[in-house]
């Protein structure tokens, strides 16, 4: 349940359009109901203005769909994370609505219209093609919070003049993600260019010395320029979250 939600219910109740058996109903559930598998969380939708995220790697498929049914009994629209192929067709066959991005990973299930809260347009940026994954993952969880995405794809730091081409996008998004691997340089490119947060994505991307990421993560963590910081390897989720909660402050 969200603040719309809950104040919709309110205004039915006092209006007469909703008993007060039917609102005792809807928060009897509230802060969390317990699946016995897992405790969906309905609250966290009032307390930070998005409903929980379903991170779908390692959950059997049939547990998934069982929460993403209370979820959107509940009026949640649900948002799920690293997902399979093979999870995603099954979750599609439930709910012919949801929205499956297969670079991403994820599924979207819409309830209601997402309202927009964002302050301006959050740019995703890629270094490379093979970062687009994580990139997309950044996207779509940005978009899912209600903001506008500007995305600029495979503009690595190998050459330079690729980045220079979108210095108007550079200029006028309000937060700005970089997601790279190899060495990680392409955040301290744009970080030294902007006057804005920028938020740094390292990927797993590279060969045996850049350590699943590690190299990147530690480039990025030791960058020179101001204002930007880092996310966990592959974390493109985390940092779309994050610009958004930047976003809407």
């Amino acid at each position: 349940m969200n603040e719309d939600a809950l104040k919709e219910m309110l205004v039915g109740l006092r209006n007469g359009e909703t008993s007060v058996e039917d609102c005792l109903q809807r928060l009897k559930t509230l802060p969390f109901e317990d699946l016995g598998f897992a405790c969906i969380d309905h609250h966290r939708g009032l307390r930070r203005g998005v409903s929980e995220v379903i991170f779908g790697e390692n959950k059997d498929a049939s547990d998934i769909i069982s929460i993403m049914e209370r979820m959107f009994l509940h009026g949640d629209n649900v948002l799920v994370t690293r997902l399979s192929a093979d999870k995603a067709r099954r979750i599609k066959e439930r709910f012919s609505d949801a929205v499956h991005n297969e670079k991403a990973r994820t599924v979207t299930l819409s309830h209601r219209e997402i309202a927009m809260t964002g302050k301006g347009p959050i740019l995703v940026m890629s270094a490379g093609t093979s970062d687009v994954p994580v990139a997309e993952e950044a996207a779509v969880t940005a978009r899912f919070m209600g903001n506008e995405v500007w995305t600029v794809y495979d503009v690595g730091v190998s050459g330079l003049h690729r980045i220079l081409s979108h210095r108007d996008r550079l200029l006028k998004a309000t937060v700005i993600v970089v997601v790279a691997g190899m060495e990680g340089a392409l955040p301290s490119v744009v970080g030294g260019l902007v006057d804005k947060p920028v938020i740094a994505v390292p990927t797993s991307v590279g060969y045996g010395a850049g350590r699943g990421g590690i190299a990147a993560l530690l480039g990025m963590l030791n960058s020179c320029a101001a204002g930007v910081t880092v996310v966990n390897i592959d974390n493109g989720f985390g940092a779309g979250y994050a610009a958004s909660i930047i976003n809407r402050s």
